[in-house]
């Protein structure tokens, strides 16, 4: 029995000493996980400068988008006025031509033919004329004498008329043959560059065939549909900035023409806009930009500041180092400083913080701050407060 009390004793101890330390480690352990959500929620969200903007009362410029391909304002479609053989184009894509230059050449041979015909045909009415007046004067002679009766003289007059138009209108055919014989020659109708040689020289062309396209680059224009209730606010003058594809820097336009006429099925107004010249600019290049409309002092906050994922926009002001969602409502939109901006009518003060785009994802009530200068080194931490609605976390930063 002693023998097995000197087992007994000491076992009983660790058992004891055993439990001891499991409560007292578990003890630890509800006391560290109650206080973790604690310390989690007192984690700030730093802001850096970017991330927060004031407010404010700015001169917002209402503009009108716009958009669609350029055209030149002068341009030209030479077309064959005869049906004939193209004998030679002497120009092709990109060559540079003169008003009045020659450009090709038409088969002429069957117009040369159709040319002699007409003068020969003229010269026998010519003739015809000639002996129908002389023939009159000895009627008017013989009339004079009593050689022959008046109803001769008639005769003669009626024949020296015939004579007349038959002469008039042989020498109207020698001009329609000259006319065809010099539409043979094609030529440039205004100066530009050719844009397209649509004909081959060995081809029948037939009358209005096109043969060659010139455009005039010193002159462009925006042609763009406008939506009929957008046209009221617009005249003739207003400027715009339009960025097209290929270009860098914006190119400079002015309002200079609106169509009276809607477009038949959508009913939108077309409006032409004058582009300032630019050697690098070429018909039918893609242009799109804005139309300084007009121009209004109001409180207004950077477009990327207002948030639309609930019902109704709002902002996240910094009220008291928190986030605080603020519905309010939108008016006009405009540029300022080339960046787009939009006026609050209502929910916000002059002078408000509101977090804008760069921030991210923010929940209404999250502690923020700003960082100190140079100390947002983007280190990461768990912020349980700036989870979306069903998602797991989100990343925040801590300096």
């Amino acid at each position: 029995m002693k023998r097995h009390l000197k087992w007994i004793i000491p076992l009983l101890v660790l058992l004891v000493v055993g439990a001891l330390v499991a409560r007292a480690l578990l003890a630890r352990k509800a006391e560290q996980a109650a206080a973790a959500p604690s310390a989690r929620s007192t984690l700030a969200l730093d802001l850096a400068p970017s991330d927060v903007v004031v407010a404010r009362s700015v001169a917002l410029g209402r503009t009108l988008e716009v958009s669609g391909g350029l055209k030149a304002v002068n341009s030209a479609l030479v077309k064959a006025k005869v049906a004939a053989e193209l004998r030679s184009l002497s120009v092709r894509e990109g060559d540079r031509v003169k008003a009045g230059q020659v450009l090709g050449q038409l088969d002429t041979t069957e117009l040369d033919w159709r040319l002699r015909q007409a003068e020969q045909t003229a010269s026998s009415a010519r003739a015809q004329l000639d002996i129908a007046k002389r023939t009159l004067e000895n009627n008017r002679a013989l009339v004079a004498q009593g050689f022959i009766s008046p109803t001769g003289l008639e005769t003669s007059v009626s024949n020296e008329a015939a004579a007349q138009a038959n002469h008039l209108a042989a020498m109207a055919a020698v001009e329609l043959a000259r006319k065809a014989r010099a539409d043979g020659t094609l030529v440039a109708p205004i100066s530009g560059l050719v844009s397209q040689r649509l004909a081959q020289p060995g081809e029948r062309v037939a009358v209005d065939a096109r043969i060659v396209e010139i455009v005039d680059l010193s002159r462009l224009e925006l042609e763009a549909a406008v939506a009929p209730e957008d046209v009221v606010a617009l005249a003739l003058g207003q400027t715009a900035a339009l960025q097209v594809d290929g270009l860098i820097e914006p190119v400079n336009a002015r309002v200079a023409r609106i169509n009276p006429s809607a477009q038949t099925g959508s009913r939108s107004v077309l409006v032409y806009l004058a582009i300032d010249a630019n050697p690098a600019l070429r018909q039918g290049l893609f242009a799109r930009g804005r139309i300084a409309v007009s121009q209004s002092q109001v409180l207004a906050v950077p477009l990327a500041a207002v948030r639309t994922d609930l019902s109704q926009p709002y902002v996240l002001q910094v009220e008291g180092g928190k986030a605080v969602l603020k519905t309010v409502t939108l008016g006009t939109r405009g540029d300022v400083g080339g960046q787009p901006w939009v006026a609050i009518a209502g929910g916000l003060s002059e002078g408000a913080t509101v977090l804008t785009g760069t921030a991210g994802s923010v929940r209404d009530g999250t502690p923020v701050r700003m960082a100190r200068h140079g100390s947002l080194n983007r280190s990461t931490y768990w912020c349980p407060t700036c989870q979306p609605p069903g998602a797991v976390g989100q990343v925040a930063t801590q300096p």
